[in-house]
C-alpha cells in the first residue's frame, strides 16, 4: 500500500453515516478503512476470504491497538463454499496452567488479569486450513503501517488520551504513543517500530520466535505485574476447531459460534423465543417489538455462561424457548459481564467463501500498563469473572460471528464487537429478516444496548438506549421500565457501546454492505 493511499484511507476513518457498497466479486467490512483495503487487496491477489480476514486483522493490530492485540484472542466462523460446510475456530484467551486463587476485579489492572493468548495460534490454524497466500503477504500491510506510520483518527486519540497514564508508565508505550513526552495527536503519524519488528519475526521465524523469545518476554512482563504465566502456557496452548451451532428462525437457518464462546448460543436462544411470536414492526416504531427484544435479550444475556459441558441441545430447543417466554418480565439475576474492546471483520470472496472473524484484547485498552515486544498485555482475564476456567481452559466469551442461510445458501454474514454485541446482532437480524430493512437502513437504526460496567455496583440487568426511536415509542418504553424498576440510561445518538454491525448480504450474485456509523469503519468491494 503506497503512502498516498494510506494517508487518504486514514483520513476516511471517521464517525457518522456511511454509504452502502455493492460488488459482484468480493467484499470486506470492518472498523478501519486501512484494514478494509488490506483485505480487499488480498482478495484481488487471489486470496481466500480467510486470507483477506487475516490480513485485515493483522493490520488492525497496528491501526486499532486500543481494540485488539497479539496478546488477545481470535475466532473465525468460516463457510467453505465448495463443500457447503461451516467451521468454527476458537483462538480465545485461556486461563494459565497455574491457579489464580482469590481472583477478583482488582486483579484486572495487574499481571494476574493477563490470560494466555490465542491470537497467533489461531491465525496460523486458520491460514493452514483455509489460506492460499503466504503469511508474508498477509502481514505485509501491518508491518509497513507499523514502521512507516499512519494518521491517528479521533477514536484512537480519544482512547490514548483517556489512558495516557497507562501508556506513559511503560518505556515501550512511551516510545510509540508519547514520543518526546506528548501524545501523538489527531492527524499526526503514529509509528510502532517494535510492533513492526515483532510481526517480521513472526513472519520469518513463526513458532520458533512465538514459543521462544516472545513467550519468555511476555511471561517475564506478566510476572513483573504479579501474574503467573510462563512459557509452558504458550507451549500447551492449541487453537481448537469446533462444529458451529445451528438454529432455525422464520424461514432461515442461523449458524453461529460454538461453546465455550457462548454468544452464538445466546443469539439462537433469543431467536427461538422470538420465533414464537409475530413482531408488529421495527423496534424504532413499535414499543411492543422494542420491549420484547430487550426482555428476550436480557433473559439470555444475563444467564450463566454456556460452557462446552452445558446441555446445549436443551438450551436451543423450541420447548425450552416456550418455557422461557412464559417467565419474561422477571428481572434476571445480576451477573459479572466484562466490558471488552473488540473488532469484527466480515469477508466474502469471489467463490463465496465467507470469513466472519472477531478478535480482541478482551479488555479495556492498555488496562494494566504492561507491554512486551511492542504489544500491550491483554487484560482479558476480565472474562474469568464470568466463571473461572480450569487451569489451561478457555474463557467463556460472548462472541457471535454468524451466518444466515436460506435453503442452505448464505444470504447474510455478520458479527459485532462491543459489550452489547449480542444485542447488536439480534436487532440487526430482526431488522433484515423480519422487516426487510436494507443493511444501510439497519445499521443506521437506533438500538438498545446493555448496561455499562460500573466497578462499584458490578453488573446489573438494565438497558441503554440510543436516540432515534419514535418519541411515543421511547416515552412508553421508559414508562414500562420505570414501572418494572429496570435501570435505563440515555446514550444519545449512535453510541459505540451498542456494537458495530459488520454485515454483508448475498442476494442474486450481488454483495452489499454498509459500515456502521458508530465507529470509524468502511466497506469496500471489487
Amino acid at each position: 500500500m503506497d503512502r498516498a493511499t494510506a494517508d487518504d484511507l486514514a483520513r476516511r476513518a471517521s464517525y457518522g453515516r456511511k454509504e452502502p457498497v455493492e460488488a459482484r466479486r468480493g467484499m470486506v467490512v470492518t472498523s478501519h478503512p486501512l484494514a478494509v483495503r488490506a483485505g480487499v487487496d488480498v482478495l484481488r491477489d487471489g486470496g481466500t476470504a480467510a486470507d483477506a480476514a487475516l490480513a485485515a486483522a493483522a493490520t488492525q493490530l497496528v491501526v486499532e491497538p486500543h481494540m485488539t492485540a497479539l496478546t488477545g484472542g481470535l475466532e473465525m466462523l468460516y463457510w467453505d463454499a465448495r463443500s457447503g460446510s461451516a467451521s468454527y475456530l476458537n483462538g480465545n484467551v485461556a486461563a494459565p496452567l497455574a491457579p489464580l486463587p482469590g481472583f477478583t476485579g482488582a486483579d484486572l489492572t495487574t499481571g494476574r488479569g493477563v490470560p494466555v493468548p490465542g491470537w497467533w495460534p489461531a491465525f496460523r490454524a486458520a491460514h493452514e486450513r483455509f489460506g492460499v497466500l503466504p503469511k508474508a503477504r498477509l502481514l505485509r500491510d501491518g508491518i509497513e503501517l507499523a514502521r512507516d506510520g499512519f494518521a491517528v483518527n479521533p477514536y484512537l486519540f480519544g482512547e490514548m488520551y483517556a489512558h495516557r497514564a497507562e501508556l506513559g508508565c511503560h518505556e515501550q508505550a512511551r516510545e510509540a504513543f508519547l514520543p518526546g513526552g506528548s501524545l501523538v495527536g489527531p492527524g499526526e503519524t503514529l509509528r510502532q517500530e517494535r510492533v513492526a519488528c515483532t510481526l517480521e519475526r513472526l513472519r520469518d521465524e513463526d513458532s520458533g520466535y512465538y514459543l521462544g523469545e516472545f513467550a519468555r518476554a511476555f511471561s517475564a512482563e506478566c510476572q513483573r505485574g504479579g501474574g503467573v504465566i510462563t512459557p509452558d502456557d504458550f507451549a500447551a496452548y492449541e487453537a481448537q476447531w469446533h462444529t458451529p451451532l445451528r438454529g432455525a428462525y422464520r424461514d432461515v437457518e442461523i449458524v453461529a459460534s460454538a461453546p465455550p464462546d457462548d454468544g452464538g448460543c445466546q443469539l439462537i436462544e433469543a431467536l427461538n423465543m422470538l420465533d414464537l411470536v409475530d413482531l408488529p414492526g421495527p423496534a424504532q416504531s413499535s414499543v411492543e417489538t422494542l420491549d420484547l427484544l430487550t426482555a428476550v435479550h436480557n433473559e439470555v444475556y444475563y444467564a450463566p455462561p454456556r460452557t462446552a459441558a452445558t446441555d446445549v441441545e436443551t438450551l436451543l430447543s423450541k420447548d425450552y424457548a416456550a418455557r422461557r417466554m412464559a417467565r419474561l418480565g422477571a428481572a434476571p439475576s445480576p451477573a459479572a459481564v466484562p466490558s471488552p474492546g473488540t473488532i469484527h471483520v466480515t469477508v466474502v470472496d469471489e467463490q463465496r467463501n465467507i470469513a466472519s472473524v472477531t478478535h480482541s484484547h478482551m479488555a479495556s485498552p492498555w488496562v494494566n500498563g504492561l507491554f512486551a515486544e511492542g504489544f500491550q498485555l491483554s487484560g482479558g482475564g476480565s472474562f474469568f469473572q464470568r466463571g473461572m476456567p480450569w487451569p489451561g481452559e478457555r474463557a467463556t466469551v460472548y462472541l457471535a460471528p454468524n451466518l444466515v442461510l436460506r435453503d442452505g445458501v448464505p444470504v447474510l454474514a455478520s458479527g459485532s464487537p462491543s459489550v452489547s454485541l449480542v444485542a447488536c446482532v439480534l436487532q440487526n437480524l430482526v431488522n433484515i429478516v423480519d422487516f426487510g430493512l436494507s443493511i444501510e437502513e439497519s445499521v443506521a437504526a437506533p438500538r438498545f444496548g446493555v448496561r455499562p460496567h460500573e466497578p462499584a455496583a458490578g453488573w446489573l440487568p438494565g438497558v441503554t438506549l440510543e436516540h432515534g426511536f419514535e418519541p411515543a415509542v421511547e416515552r412508553e418504553f421508559r414508562r414500562r421500565c420505570a414501572e418494572r424498576g429496570l435501570w435505563l440510561r440515555d446514550l444519545g445518538p449512535w453510541h459505540s457501546l451498542t456494537g458495530n454491525f459488520e454485515g454483508v448480504t448475498l442476494e442474486g450474485g450481488t454483495l452489499r454492505s454498509c459500515a456502521d456509523p458508530r465507529r470509524n469503519g468502511a466497506a469496500e468491494g471489487y
